[in-house]
């Protein structure tokens, strides 16, 4: 099944061992807006991978949403994934395309280099990852990227670009501001009171955002 770039709310699966409380939480996350979800669990065996992946594909093909595989090229081939996404450490994106073939998505994370990026986007990859952005329970380690990188990588890259890192409502405005075209979010999206809603905030951003901009635009150029 064909999708569009990569847009709008990226959601990526939080460490839950209960497969029908993951499930449950993304399909909250899915009816709230979100575009895209990744499936990441660092805790999980390989069975148990396998088991929340399948559940996951079968529910985002019922909302036309792609479901990405982080890291694990394998993973997204057994259970039919629509594409994966890869690490610096991880298999190199070409071996990655040679494997999923044209039809799949990949996406790289590039963390804070622009190089990284370009070299992604030479060899195939859909979609580059810049972050962290924020201070990130997710990857609490992780250096944090100046905010601009995304203005900066606008000019060079022609594949949509998605802010990742401590990413939640109250700043993700921002990061659509200075050029992404998606923002990745985990913790604050799965660990909110009502997941749907949060999902519905953030997606809302998009729209108000580029309606802003837009609307900028004109008044800088005379229109009304």
């Amino acid at each position: 099944m064909p999708y569009p770039g990569i847009s709008g709310l990226y959601a990526i699966t939080p460490d839950v061992i209960d497969t029908a409380n993951l499930v449950t939480l993304t399909q909250q996350a899915l009816t709230g807006g979100v575009q895209s979800v990744q499936y990441r669990n660092k805790t999980a065996d390989s069975v148990l991978q396998l088991e929340q992946a399948t559940s996951l594909v079968r529910l985002c093909r019922k909302f036309h949403v792609p479901l990405i595989i982080n890291d694990d090229p394998d993973l997204a081939i057994k259970v039919g994934a629509d594409g994966v996404h890869l690490g610096m450490e991880d298999m190199d994106v070409t071996e990655a395309r040679r494997r999923l073939g044209p039809g799949k998505i990949i996406g790289a994370s590039c963390y804070n280099k622009l190089k990284y990026a370009v070299e992604a986007e030479r060899h195939g990859a859909n979609y580059v990852a810049f972050g962290t952005f924020f201070v990130s329970i997710t990857k609490p380690g992780a250096v944090t990227v100046a905010i601009n990188l995304l203005y900066q990588a606008k000019q060079y890259l022609h594949i949509p670009i998605v802010a990742i890192g401590g990413i939640t409502s109250d700043n993700a405005a921002e990061m659509i501001h200075q050029g992404a075209d998606a923002v990745a979010v985990s913790n604050s999206l799965f660990s909110a009171i009502d997941v749907h809603s949060e999902a519905k905030k953030i997606s809302c951003l998009f729209k108000q955002t580029k309606y802003s901009i837009c609307h900028f635009n004109k008044l800088s150029n005379g229109l009304t």
